[in-house]
Formats: structure tokens, C-alpha cells, sequence
């Protein structure tokens, strides 16, 4: 909620104006989050000309100390949730690292790939404070992801698939 938000918006401000509108997708439940966005963008208007975002809410995949099983369930609800959002969108990219609200919408972005509604390049960085094992979304999304990014050197080794392009965030 509030780290990975954080961590998504330093990513987001090395990234050029091109990248718009941006669509930001958060929990329902996350309460902090959406204010952090909105003064974010506030200063990037403020010095970009164009600034165009647009907030998504989607029901939380998993709650912290969820159970495992009730969490497939509370997680396949999401994903039907966000298959309309992801179609309506439409994105070219989703830019994700690491809630568990990106699970959702990164799978639901592959499947229309997969039935070729629309490709959509993903690009998951994980958490800059998973320096040895993988989050749950990132052992996930390490599968369905075309680019993933670690910023620890061990977690390339382990997973040869990712890239190490150092600390970024």
C-alpha cells in the first residue's frame, strides 16, 4: 500500500511524457495510496503539459495474513473484476512491482494476449526490499511477465530470466 506505492512512483518519474494517460490500479481497500498519486500527478502537471491519469479500484487479491485457500478465492474474484477494466483500458504496458493488486491485472492483460485481443508488454520490478526470495506476486509474475526486473544481484542468480540492472528505485 504505502512502500510499493512509493516505489512505483520514483519508477514512474524518471519515465517521459509519452507515457500517457497513465492508468493506476489500486486495491479497494487501500485507503493511503490514491492520495499519494494524486499529488504526484498534481507536480507533474506542473511541469509537464500534458498530464493524464486516470484511478481504477479493484477488489484486493489478498488481505496480509490471509489464508492461502480463501486467498484463491478472494483472488480468482479479482481477476474477474479486472478482465472488463484491462479490456476497456486496453494498455500497451503495465508497469508493476509488486502489490498483490498487479497479480490480478497482469493475468487478466495475458490472457488477451493469449487470445489476441490485445498484447500488452509487462514489466515487473521487484521490490527493492526483496534482496534473497521473491514476494508472491513476483514468484507469480516472473512466469507471465515479458521483462523482470530484481535489484539484487543474488535474486539474478537465482533467477536467470530476470534482469539485475541494479537499484533503481
Amino acid at each position: 500500500t504505502g512502500g510499493h506505492t512509493t516505489e512505483i512512483l520514483r519508477l514512474l518519474s524518471c519515465l517521459s511524457e509519452s507515457y500517457s494517460p497513465r492508468h493506476y490500479v489500486l486495491a479497494d481497500s487501500d485507503k493511503m495510496s490514491e492520495a499519494k498519486i494524486r499529488s504526484f500527478e498534481k507536480k507533474r502537471a506542473e511541469t509537464l503539459s500534458e498530464s493524464q491519469f486516470s484511478l481504477d479500484r479493484i477488489p484486493r487479491s489478498r488481505e496480509v495474513r490471509q489464508s492461502w485457500i480463501s486467498s484463491v478465492v478472494t483472488t480468482l474474484y479479482s481477476i474477474l473484476y479486472s478482465l472488463p477494466l484491462t479490456y476497456k483500458r486496453k494498455p500497451d504496458l503495465i508497469l508493476c512491482n509488486g502489490p498483490g493488486t498487479c497479480v490480478p491485472v497482469c493475468l487478466s492483460a495475458f490472457l488477451f494476449g493469449l487470445l489476441r485481443i490485445k498484447r500488452t508488454i509487462i514489466v515487473y520490478v521487484e521490490s527493492i526490499c526483496r534482496v534473497e526470495t521473491l514476494s508472491l506476486s513476483g514468484k507469480i509474475l516472473y512466469y507471465f511477465s515479458d521483462y523482470f526486473i530484481v535489484q539484487w544481484p543474488d535474486l539474478k542468480k537465482k533467477y536467470p530470466k530476470s534482469l539485475y540492472l541494479g537499484r533503481i528505485v
